[in-house]
């Protein structure tokens, strides 16, 4: 079997690595022509660990990477919500890593390149066709080049050219009214320097905040994504690699000095700027056709919310290759996948939506009138906190003791 990936990302090379660990051929094509550091942080949480655990990978990326110690809530006046341990430190056997997105894709594509082989992943190949008949698919790209194997696995994002293969006439991505400035910043650690932070609403901004290096110099700063979200008309063009200005968001965090932090300042240090729209796509009733099928972004694209997006796409590529180890046919392997992992991540797409674990500060900012509260459980209950995170993690597949138990993705 040879299995033609489209897409050079996370999702891609993980099916890469994954298919190859079981002893079956593939190739990766990237549009890209060349590879960029593109991106900033990016959350491994402990199901997708899990996966990149079995992989070999988990030294790799626990060198580039800070181990989530805590996952804690605020208001925006930084007045305590809530908190919970995360990872081994919730007696996860896996870790939750935070990273910089091109750290992690380093490790991926060096592993890929060192397992299957420098050639194993063609840059510039951009998809503009498949066809297929019943024994094998041709993928035509720009400029004339062809590649013909058993199958095809479109790996391509949120714009991906196999989706719209398969969906010709479904349009662009929703934007529901969020847009996002994504940054980096080198600082001093904050609360206990492993630390993922969340605070504010959309309706009166929310930050996000954790740290995807450790310490870079002799004073132990440490370098610090944050994602700034408002409610705002802006749909800009979905580039995960837009440049955005300071100046277009900065005001509504201007007085956003905590106890704990500093936000104001951590933005004005920002050493790299991005905008990007909160997009997603309604979910899909089927991924596969014949010998073509969609995994990760492709497939699923989410709100990123409750920092899953990267996980999901891993856990496709684990079910995935557990299909066709299974099914020599790729026909019954892509069913098989579809009917394991369609249900699910449809479910977990219109929960970003509507109830993702940031959902604890929805509920702390309409029961208090958006103002400082004397204490918390006067708002809201612990129990109540409590059940919202923990829904997310059933929905998500990532529930402790039921991610402990399960068999392996690939069997």
């Amino acid at each position: 079997m040879d299995v033609l990936i489209i897409g050079g990302g996370i999702g891609g090379l993980t099916l890469a690595l994954s298919l190859h660990q079981a002893g079956i051929g593939c190739r990766v094509f990237e549009a890209a022509p060349e590879i960029q550091p593109l991106g900033v942080g990016v959350n491994l949480l402990p199901h997708g660990m899990r996966e990149l655990t079995e992989l070999g990978l988990r030294e790799p990326l626990e060198r580039v990477a800070v181990e989530t110690r805590e996952l804690c809530f605020y208001n925006r006046y930084g007045q305590f919500i809530f908190r919970e341990p995360r990872g081994r430190f919730a007696g996860y056997e896996w870790p939750q890593l935070s990273a910089h997105r091109a750290d992690l894709h380093e490790v991926l594509l060096e592993e890929t390149r060192k397992r299957l082989g420098f050639d194993s992943v063609a840059l510039n190949k951009k998809c503009i066709a498949i066809e297929q008949n019943s024994n094998s698919t041709t993928v035509k790209f720009e400029h004339g080049a062809s590649a013909t194997g058993s199958c095809v696995v479109g790996c391509d994002g949120i714009h991906s050219a196999v989706r719209k293969q398969l969906f010709p006439g479904e349009g662009p991505p929703n934007y529901q009214g969020i847009n996002m400035w994504r940054g980096t910043t080198r600082m001093q650690p904050f609360l206990t320097g492993a630390s993922m932070a969340v605070a504010g609403w959309l309706d009166v901004g929310k930050l996000v905040i954790y740290p995807i290096r450790r310490a870079l110099d002799a004073e132990g700063r440490q370098l610090v994504n944050w994602v700034a979200e408002i409610q705002s008309p802006r749909n800009v063009r979905q580039d995960w690699n837009l440049g955005g200005r300071i100046e277009d968001f900065l005001p509504i965090f201007e007085d956003w000095k905590f106890d704990w932090l500093d936000c104001a300042a951590m933005i004005r240090g920002a050493e790299q700027v991005l905008e990007y729209p909160m997009v997603d796509r309604d979910p899909l009733p089927w991924w596969t056709k014949g010998r073509v099928t969609l995994l990760g972004d492709a497939a699923h694209p989410m709100y990123p919310r409750g920092s899953n997006g990267a996980g999901q796409a891993i856990l496709d590529a684990r079910a995935l290759t557990g299909s066709l180890v299974r099914n020599s046919e790729p026909e019954k392997a892509f069913k098989e996948y579809e009917r394991t992992r369609l249900q699910a991540v449809n479910e977990l797409v219109l929960m970003n939506r509507s109830n993702p674990p940031d959902a604890i500060l929805r509920e702390v900012w309409q029961r208090s009138g958006d103002r400082p509260f004397a204490r918390i459980d006067d708002v809201i209950s612990q129990a109540e906190l409590v059940a919202i995170s923990e829904n997310y993690k059933r929905v998500a597949g990532f529930e402790r003791d039921s991610l402990s138990q399960r068999a392996s993705l690939v069997g």
